[in-house]
């Protein structure tokens, strides 16, 4: 603070007994009444006005203005009113008042509405401290004097005890038979020896209460409570002696309990009022630590379940596992924000050219951070709860799993094995947590959020955290098996397919090698209207396209690892091991045929008994029936399931969320009298995207041997080449044409861009090589797979020993390549064209043709 002047508060005994203000203070005030704030209120602006101060009114509340606007108009005051609606939420508002308060800048004086005015929009004393620990710090550094209130007895302690550690002036104004009498709590830096006993306000002067008797009078006639609940807590304690009142009269209350954990009207909440009672959501807050919404990811388990437990009773009875989830609310994360000095780290990246640039700075605190004591005191019940048991912190923001934005492993999920004393559990839970808040700030959530038009909506971030679904199996545990189920299978290799009944990605052990493109592994592809049908097996060896290997949680080392399934084989799996493997049949017979009959055969995972001698594929196929019917749009979903003697099982469903796809579409009408010479490639199956006829004006195409000459950092070089020309084609057809995997972590499998390298092309083309060892993964239903289906890019894997498949690369080579011309004016140091060849189709273009039914392909020349 660079000024020590002494600043009136426009009423004489007040400054006599506190020594004046500061620039530099906060002053909150706590009240009885409005009429009390309005008082102190009213004599301060009239003092500002004759001292010429620059004067600021934040209007929010739902009252009238405490400032009058006209009188200060004809006093000839320089003032400015600003108007905000808190019902946009918590970091909208904050931001809001940031920027007025930084475009105001030094020695301006503040009026705000009563602080308690914000429970009626945010519903809980928790952000309201929030907003005051970001407000108040600013307004200090800028050498204001800022006026607040609070409402007496209306706020937790911790609420109060928050605001009094970061406020500079801290006042109790009683009002006692039309008389006011001031009680100062804290003033910084100031001193007297009757400064915090009351004091009897009147127009010129204050009287000192100092005999024992009149001071505990005073006293005496006040209500004075020493513990108070959350307003939130309030709202839900309110609402429990609706249970028993007629559905009619229960309506409102629930309405207000789905606002405060759900969020505002919107295609989910629909579903979640009509499935939600009043008990399940006080329910659901009973296991929330800290306040605010629930997130996607929640609100898609929950609802889940309840549309089964509704519509399908028998499978809630007879399959599904229950679940015992935790919630972290939305609110817990500002709290994270706020108590470990980010916020303002956040206003800096919040703005578009510091967007990427600030991030990194901002998730490095977010790494190094803590929880409040309060938060934490509820976290260590939950762990208590949960014991040993392993569990998973998963993201659950507010925009993620919903329509139209599924976020697919955009945020971090973490295992936490929980084993150890509670101390150490405690720890490795926190620091699971600061990876999931951390990863908010991750490149590709940003431009994932930015591509969408989300970069400066208000996203938070609830967790939701699960059990792990699975058992021990010696000193490892896991999931008999896990997968990923789609209501709608796009990606079919048998035109005989019904895709309707949709489709599911299996694997045995944890679901990780399912949701994620894993560079070692294909997990087994299951299509339900004919579960028994092989996977395709025309490219190589069923054990080539299997899974070699099983995520498990180590129970004794304490953490997540991989092992060989070799490994997994042998451990005690407490029901029959051949539901999900069998010996490889193929290899037995070429050990007979080369004369290694003592030789052990080895297991593959195929999943083959399970799928034909269980009900499992049915109960899938039902769930997902129900669930997309009553969502009335496709769904994902992800789950374990685990067996016991017997070969019975439970289902545990641990997600759902509406599948983003844009459906078959009409017909396509192929062009006539083609031969392969006019094809720059043709395919039977293998492609995912409906019917499609696209426009192709550009083939981005990376040659395979000059790409595998290059050395790693250089094959990195490549993936951002790639990027920046998906940059520069968008909106210009443009398709993607490369060896092996696109996205894979391992360079000499594919190549290694991120989804946001290729987003805005409109085909993306996986080229088989075989005897180099780079083949196409058919990831129909990874997270890889969301992001492509919900950014409406055509995908197709070419199989190049395919009879039926056809792939001219001479064709693509024979166009000019205007790699070098497109990347003119960028700041691409080495230009990578004798690696990457950019064919322009020329003035009439290419197209592709597709038809699911036939599962026809081709991308040919338009003219013909």
């Amino acid at each position: 603070m660079n000024s020590i002047n002494r600043i009136s508060t426009g009423l004489q005994g007040a400054d006599t007994v506190i020594d004046f203000l500061r620039l530099g203070d906060n002053v909150v005030w706590q009240v009885d009444s409005l009429e009390a704030y309005a008082f102190v209120v009213n004599r301060f602006v009239c003092q500002a006005v004759n001292d010429n101060r620059r004067l600021i009114y934040i209007h929010f509340g739902d009252h009238p203005r405490l400032v009058d606007e006209s009188a200060l108009r004809g006093a000839g005051a320089d003032f400015q009113i600003y108007t905000l609606n808190a019902g946009v939420g918590f970091e909208s508002f904050t931001s809001a008042v940031y920027r007025i308060i930084t475009f105001e800048g030094r020695q301006a004086f503040y009026v705000f509405d009563c602080l308690s005015e914000l429970q009626k929009y945010w519903c809980s004393d928790l952000m309201t401290g929030n907003f005051f620990q970001v407000t108040c710090p600013y307004l200090f550094e800028l050498d204001t004097v800022a006026y607040f209130a609070l409402y007496r007895n209306a706020h937790a302690q911790d609420t109060v005890a928050r605001i009094r550690e970061v406020t500079q002036v801290l006042l109790n104004l009683y009002t006692i038979d039309r008389q006011y009498y001031l009680h100062p709590l804290k003033v910084w830096e100031r001193y007297s020896p009757v400064m915090f006993l009351p004091h009897l306000l009147t127009e010129s002067t204050a009287e000192c209460i100092t005999d024992s008797a009149s001071t505990a009078e005073l006293f005496s006639t006040l209500q004075i409570q020493t513990k108070k609940l959350d307003y939130w807590d309030i709202l839900f304690e309110e609402a429990k002696p609706y249970l028993d009142a007629p559905l009619s009269e229960q309506a409102p209350t629930k309405d207000t309990l789905l606002n405060l954990l759900v969020g505002k009207e919107s295609r989910i909440t629909s579903l979640c009022r009509e499935y939600f009672t009043l008990k399940d959501l006080i329910e659901i807050e009973a296991r929330e630590i800290g306040t605010g919404y629930i997130g996607g990811k929640s609100i898609g388990m929950l609802l889940a379940r309840k549309i089964l437990e509704t519509r399908t009773p028998h499978i809630c009875k007879g399959y599904l596992e229950m679940h015992d989830s935790y919630y972290i609310g939305s609110d817990v994360f500002y709290t994270y924000i706020v108590q470990n000095g980010c916020w303002h780290l956040r206003m800096e990246q919040k703005k578009k050219d510091k967007y990427f640039s600030a991030a990194p700075k901002l998730q490095e605190r977010l790494m190094a951070g803590n929880f409040p004591t309060t938060i934490k005191e509820q976290i260590m019940l939950m762990l208590e709860y949960f014991g040993q048991s392993p569990i998973i912190i998963r993201s659950s923001s507010l925009q993620e799993d919903n329509f139209g934005n599924a976020f697919a492993g955009k945020y971090e999920s973490v295992f936490c094995p929980n084993q150890g004393t509670p101390e150490e559990r405690y720890s490795a839970f926190m620091e699971a947590v600061r990876k999931v808040y951390a990863s908010t700030m991750n490149r590709e959530a940003l431009e994932y959020r930015q591509n969408r038009g989300l970069a400066q909506k208000d996203e938070q971030m609830a967790l939701l955290v699960q059990r792990v679904s699975g058992d021990y199996h010696g000193s490892y545990f896991f999931p008999h098996c896990a997968g990923v189920g789609n209501s709608s299978n796009l990606f079919v290799w048998d035109k005989n397919t019904d895709s309707s009944k949709g489709m599911l990605r299996l694997v045995f052990g944890m679901g990780t090698r399912a949701v994620d493109r894993v560079n070692t592994d294909y997990p087994r592809i299951i299509t339900l209207d004919k579960p028994e049908r092989p996977p395709l097996l025309a490219y190589g060896d069923e054990r080539k396209f299997s899974q070699h290997y099983v995520d498990v949680i180590n129970l004794e080392e304490n953490k997540f690892q991989t092992i060989s399934l070799e490994e997994a084989a042998e451990l005690p799996l407490k029901t029959n091991i051949r539901l999900f493997l069998e010996p490889d049949h193929e290899l037995a017979r070429q050990f007979r045929e080369t004369g290694q009959r003592g030789r052990k055969i080895p297991d593959i995972i195929n999943f083959s008994r399970l799928l034909r001698h269980t009900d499992f594929a049915k109960v899938m196929e039902d769930i997902l029936t129900i669930l997309s019917a009553v969502y009335d749009y496709p769904v994902d979903i992800e789950f374990t399931c685990n067996f016991k003697d017997k070969e019975r099982y439970r289902i545990n469903l641990l997600q759902c969320r509406p599948l983003q796809t844009r459906g078959l579409g009409k017909t396509i009408k192929f062009p006539e009298r083609l031969d392969k010479s006019h094809y720059y490639f043709a395919s039977a199956g293998n492609f995912m995207g409906g019917n499609v006829r696209l426009p192709v004006q550009y083939i981005v195409f990376v040659k395979i041997k000059p790409y595998l000459e290059l050395n790693e950092s250089q094959k990195y070089a490549i993936a951002n080449q790639i990027g920046v020309l998906n940059h520069i084609l968008k909106n210009k057809h443009a398709i993607l044409v490369g060896p092996g995997r696109w996205g894979t972590t391992t360079p000499s499998l594919g190549v290694p861009v991120r989804f946001t390298d290729l987003c805005n092309m409109d085909a993306i083309c996986e080229v088989s090589y075989d005897s180099l060892g780079l083949m196409p993964e058919l990831s129909y239903g990874s997270h890889f797979f969301q992001d492509i289906v919900e950014s409406n890019i055509f995908y197709a894997a070419l199989f190049q020993k395919d009879a039926k498949v056809h792939f001219n690369e001479d064709k693509i080579l024979t166009k000019e390549n205007v790699l070098e011309n497109l990347l003119e004016n960028s700041k691409e140091e080495v230009i990578y064209s004798d690696v990457i060849h950019v064919a322009d189709l020329g003035d009439d273009g290419g197209e592709i043709y597709s038809d699911i039914v036939e599962q026809k392909l081709i991308c040919t020349d338009k003219h013909l």
